[in-house]
């Protein structure tokens, strides 16, 4: 067994580096100067209690907390998290500063099938949710349609949201996860909603899961722009199935 799943699988070791991770977030929050563009209109929401979806990669998922409060986020905020060990790690970082967590994925499997209820009930009850379109594993940047499900079955907006830190870490995982580091300029930056009719075909989801990926594509890569930051692409097509990799190409050239 490698070292670090050793590791990982005591419990006080777990709940170490959760606290430690929580830490690690509150100090970088702590250093930078901080600012967010775009927050009006979510804030509007949430100040009419109106749910709604977050959408972020989920490379940017460690400032995630703040960003949320950075709109005036004292309505309940429930994330999906993937419901593995390395999963349960975030979630129990995240909780230190407030948001609950939803164990599962959007897919088509049985956990799946339990997560989606849940994601509708808290919608229902007027609470926000925050997905991450390519977790739990990927392709990096390429959005699955299950958060268009979501929302066109909840009939609620989803809403791209990334923030980007001037001095950074970008690591070697499938998602090239941002590290921000201490002392940085960082911006939390909210898209414009985008809204999902109940009663599209498959066509029409494809379509507007596409719309999300270049959205949420376009707003992050705009941010790391506008702080100097190198870009980072999304994968390749060819990690994509087949029927996903046409739409795109069909898209992108007009066809």
């Amino acid at each position: 067994m490698q070292l670090h799943k050793r590791i990982i699988r005591s419990e006080t070791t777990r709940s170490t580096l959760c606290w430690l991770a929580a830490s690690y977030v509150r100090l970088i929050h702590a250093t930078g100067h901080w600012r967010t563009k775009g927050g009006d209109l979510p804030a509007h929401y949430l100040t009419e209690g109106k749910p709604f979806i977050v959408a972020f990669w989920h490379q940017r998922l460690l400032m995630m907390p703040y960003t949320w409060r950075s709109v005036g986020g004292d309505r309940p905020f429930n994330m999906l998290i993937s419901s593995h060990r390395d999963g349960e790690i975030i979630s129990r970082t995240i909780a230190h500063f407030g948001p609950k967590t939803i164990a599962g994925s959007t897919g088509k499997d049985k956990g799946g099938a339990a997560a989606l209820r849940q994601i509708l009930k808290v919608l229902k009850a007027g609470e926000v949710v925050g997905m991450t379109p390519d977790g739990p594993r990927g392709p990096r940047m390429r959005a699955s349609d299950g958060i268009i499900q979501a929302a066109r079955m909840a009939n609620v907006p989803i809403f791209p949201l990334t923030y980007s830190a001037s001095n950074r870490k970008v690591l070697g995982s499938w998602d090239r996860f941002i590290l921000p580091l201490p002392f940085s300029r960082g911006v939390y930056h909210w898209g414009d909603p985008i809204h999902v009719d109940r009663k599209l075909d498959a066509a029409d989801i494809e379509a507007k899961r596409l719309e999300l990926e270049n959205a949420l594509t376009k707003l992050t890569q705009e941010t790391d722009s506008a702080l100097g930051l190198k870009i980072i692409p999304p994968a390749g097509l060819g990690a994509l199935p087949k029927q996903k990799r046409s739409a795109i190409a069909a898209g992108e050239t007009g066809k």
